[in-house]
């Protein structure tokens, strides 16, 4: 039987420590949702002021993450991750016990920004060691597994909602951050065998510049954004319209994300067997394709009045199997861009993502909170950019390929 410090020693992460890590951070986004209507009468507060627990915590892990990826870079995942994991879990325990909407709202912030470290060197030390081709298959296994995460969260939640308390679910959040970091601090090992010379701020915001200015990135960047992260529109507004305009119960809430996300497992599925098959544009093609005529399908119910739970789910969750898939395709293509800044892309790649989803669930909370057409709005028009997005970093890195491979006196030709 292999010892801890054997374990530690080895090249790559066991598959199980990557996931939980990265499910800190996912986990205490989606746990509480069923739990919104009741922390605000608990708390005695409005819909908007609950909805921030939402918003400032996808502030948080877009910030964090900028943070994390150069950092990491520098110094190694393994102990910014343990410094991240600890600080989530003492941030959880805060918010388990908050007496006030202002106690629960700043640990919502920290209990992110310490969450966020698994999202973002989870995903690095996939990559870490191999090829673009084979991490978007590994990404897209991993994005499977982890797609059950917020599919099982929001049912737990509403079941220990309705049947225990609001705080449940977040002296559930310590439990498990408590544990994945006992575990990381066994079982996991250091994966960045290439780390950079610097890590000071000028050096940070110049490795950002560098990503910025290249258009493949940005187009991974915000393709992946609009495909993904535009749901938190949809997660933010959704309590309050199955609760409030549907009449459903806090349990039963938590039952329809459980099929939603299974629409990310399917999508997530079929990219890692689309993976190496076809060309990685015809598969994101595909995949806004399906989130395009999911999200037209939920604007026209919304439209012709047909507001019930099948007509609101069923085109969502066909949303979501179109940014299942994606997902690790766009985010396998931005981390690719520069091989020596992996951890740096792969956290501005989730700030990207991130900082989408705060400005989705701002225009819904703002617009009309609790209403649909918002919803319906955010989600066609954030389908129909990722498209566009995709399609021009596809071909800004299909540039970029040819002016790396052709010979030197042809490119000052």
């Amino acid at each position: 039987m292999p010892s801890f410090s054997s374990l530690r020693t080895r090249d790559r992460a066991p598959f199980a420590l990557l996931v939980a890590m990265t499910a800190c951070g996912t986990l205490g986004m989606h746990i509480i949702i069923p739990a919104l209507p009741a922390t605000a009468r608990a708390l005695n507060i409005s819909v908007g002021t609950v909805q921030l627990t939402i918003t400032l915590y996808l502030i948080g892990l877009a910030i964090g993450q900028l943070l994390y990826g150069p950092i990491s870079d520098r110094f190694g995942r393994r102990p910014v991750l343990l410094a991240g994991l600890g600080l989530f879990t003492a941030a959880s325990t805060v918010t388990a016990f908050a007496p006030n909407a202002a106690v629960l709202v700043s640990g919502r912030i920290i209990q992110s920004i310490g969450g966020c470290a698994g999202l973002v060197l989870g995903r690095a030390a996939v990559r870490d060691g191999a090829t673009a081709e084979r991490a978007a298959g590994q990404l897209a296994l991993l994005t499977l597994v982890m797609s059950m995460v917020p599919a099982i969260a929001p049912a737990i939640g509403g079941y220990l909602t309705a049947y225990i308390h609001w705080r449940a679910s977040y002296v559930l959040l310590a439990l498990i951050g408590g544990a994945t970091l006992l575990a990381s601090i066994l079982l996991l090992p250091e994966t960045n065998r290439v780390r950079g010379s610097a890590a000071s701020p000028i050096a940070i915001l110049h490795g950002y510049a560098r990503l910025l200015r290249s258009p493949a990135f940005c187009g991974y960047a915000v393709g992946g954004a609009c495909s993904t992260t535009a749901f938190y529109a949809f997660m933010s507004a959704s309590p309050f319209i199955f609760e409030n305009h549907l009449h459903r119960k806090p349990q039963e809430v938590g039952l329809y994300y459980l099929f939603l996300m299974g629409g990310v497992a399917l999508g997530s599925f079929l990219a890692n067997r689309l993976a190496g098959r076809i060309l990685p544009r015809h598969a994101m093609r595909l995949a806004n394709g399906l989130s395009i005529l999911g999200a037209g399908l939920f604007a026209l119910a919304d439209a012709a009045g047909w507001e019930t739970v099948p007509t609101i789910v069923g085109p969502v969750a066909l949303f979501m199997v179109g940014a299942g898939m994606a997902s690790p395709f766009a985010l396998a293509g931005a981390v690719s861009v520069n091989p020596q800044a992996i951890g740096a892309a792969s956290g501005m790649y989730g700030f990207v993502q991130m900082g989408y989803g705060m400005l989705c669930t701002v225009v819904v909370e703002t617009w009309a909170p609790g209403a649909i057409y918002p919803v319906a709005v955010v989600l066609l028009g954030s389908a129909l950019a990722g498209q566009v997005a995709m399609s021009l970093a596809v071909a800004a890195s299909a540039r970029q390929d040819a002016g790396a491979t052709s010979p030197p006196s042809s490119r000052a030709r």
